[in-house]
This record gives C-alpha cells, sequence and structure tokens, in this order.
C-alpha cells in the first residue's frame, strides 16, 4: 500500500511544526558546532543562539552529518511498517546532507529513494508537501518522489543578508566571491540557482534591498498559484510588513508563511536574513 510509505527530510526545510506532525514526516536534525560542542538543530540549539554567538564573534560552524543518523531513520521507518521511504533534502551543493543520505539508503531495509532537492528552507519544505500530497493520492515511491522534484524545480528562492561574510566564511557563495570586496561595501541579493547560492543584484542600502527583494517576488508568482514564505533571522521587524505586503499584492497567493531560519542555515547567513521563497502550485 502506498500509504505506509515514509517520508523523512531534515531540520532545514524549517516546516511548521504542525505540518510535519498532521503529515507524518520524519525530521533528521543536522548539527551546528558552536566552539566544542556539537548541537542538534532545533533541539539544542535557537536561531536566538545563532545570532547571539555570531554577534559575539564566537566560533560556529556546522558539520557534516553521519549516514547513521539517516541510517537509524530508515530503520525506524521499516520498523514502523513502512515499505518504502523517500527521503528529500537540501541541495547537495550546500552540505553533505544528500550524499549522507544515500550513502545509509544502500544499507536500509527497505528501498529509500533520495531526492536532491537543490534547494533549502521552505523551498525544500514545498517540496517534502508535495511528496506528502502524492502519498495521500496513493502514489508509489516513484510517483511521490517524482512530485517532490516537481514541486522543486518550479520553486524560487530570493535572498538579502546584511553582509556576505558569514556566507563567504563558510564557502557557501559560489560565483558570488567573485563579488567580494566591493559587494561588502553594498547590501547583496542573492538567489538559489543549480543548487547554489549564486548573487543576482547589489543595492547600495538595506531599505531598496527589501523593497527589490519584495518585487522580485511579485513578478516571479505573477498570476499564479502560489504558497510563499518569508524567511528571517533575528528581523522581524522587517520580516512581517513584507509577509504582509505580499499578502496583499500577489494575486494567486494561497499561503504566507512567516519563519525563522533554524541554527544550520543562520550560522551561514547571519542575522538580518530576509528570504522569499515562492513555490507554484502543482497539479
Amino acid at each position: 500500500m502506498p500509504a505506509d510509505l515514509a517520508i523523512v527530510t531534515d531540520s532545514t526545510a524549517y516546516l511548521p511544526q504542525q505540518a510535519v506532525d498532521r503529515q507524518r514526516i520524519s525530521v533528521v536534525p543536522l548539527s551546528v558546532v558552536l566552539g566544542d560542542e556539537v548541537l542538534a538543530e532545533g533541539v539544542e540549539i535557537t536561531p536566538k543562539d545563532v545570532a547571539e554567538a555570531l554577534r559575539a564573534k564566537e566560533r560556529l560552524t556546522t558539520s557534516r552529518p553521519n549516514p547513521e543518523t539517516f541510517a537509524a531513520a530508515y530503520r525506524a521507518a521499516a520498523e514502523s511498517g513502512a515499505s518504502g521511504v523517500v527521503s528529500i533534502h537540501l541541495s547537495a551543493e550546500l552540505s553533505g546532507t544528500v550524499e549522507a543520505a544515500r550513502l545509509a539508503a544502500a544499507e536500509a531495509p527497505v528501498p529509500v529513494r533520495v531526492v536532491d532537492s537543490r534547494l533549502v528552507g521552505m523551498a525544500l519544505g514545498y517540496a517534502v508537501l508535495a511528496a506528502t500530497d502524492a502519498r495521500a493520492a496513493g502514489g508509489d515511491l516513484a510517483a511521490v518522489a517524482a512530485a517532490a522534484e516537481l514541486r522543486a524545480s518550479g520553486t524560487a528562492g530570493f535572498f538579502y543578508v546584511d553582509t556576505l561574510e558569514h556566507l563567504r566564511r563558510g564557502g557557501r557563495i559560489g560565483t558570488a566571491r567573485a563579488l567580494l570586496g566591493s559587494a561588502l561595501a553594498v547590501k547583496p541579493l542573492l538567489h538559489l540557482a543549480g543548487g547554489r547560492i549564486e548573487p543576482l543584484e547589489k543595492v547600495r542600502t538595506a531599505a531598496r534591498a527589501i523593497a527589490r527583494l519584495e518585487e522580485l517576488a511579485v513578478e516571479r508568482a505573477g498570476e499564479q498559484e502560489v504558497d510563499i514564505t518569508v524567511h528571517h533571522l533575528a528581523a522581524e521587524d522587517r520580516a512581517e510588513p513584507l509577509a504582509a505586503r505580499l499578502r496583499e499584492r500577489v494575486p494567486g497567493v494561497r499561503e504566507v508563511l512567516l519563519t525563522e531560519v533554524g541554527a544550520v542555515i543562520g550560522t551561514h547567513v547571519g542575522p538580518g536574513l530576509l528570504a522569499v521563497v515562492v513555490a507554484p502550485a502543482v497539479g
């Protein structure tokens, strides 16, 4: 029966807990290293902890996931009666998570289909929710994985950071390295492209950058039916008005979520992040 398929993701999807519980999604926490401590995202370290640590210039990094973490999740799914697992994760261009999941899948007691969403945050989250919809509709392992891939392929993520320094330090900016120097003196807008974080535009002030972020989201949404998430890190005062404006301006919007990113992504973007995910409806 397709309904007994398990759906696994990682903690960088930043899905609302209500959706995780309702849709029976297994979330594997990724880790942040603060000083000498390895801390599980969403369990042992919060976004506030990360923002404070970065402001204090404490040593903060993310750690490569252990395949055994995923192996345990797959074993638990099998023990609960799952006949297969669809495991959907953040971009392999940004993390070793997909590789760890694939290593674990090779030894799993049931078939596991690992999907590289090539995304992160609720851009990944919407792909996971598409998988749950496909499972509810009776899809098999291939159909559920394909639904996640289809939603991911149409989803866009745009974001603003106060500085590229945190991304530079973590080696997560792809060709944005070419912007270092001059870009550190402006307000960069970036986007997800080909699974990587790439520069999009340079704007002179934070106010102009946020206004442009809004325009990019409105343009991408167009007249189609979409779901939108506004992410932030320690910037709720900027994120709330942005979410409200998008609710008013996007004619086909079904839902606008407002969420703070967790510790793993927060480590690489720094306080002040604003991001907008636009996910067209499918099916």
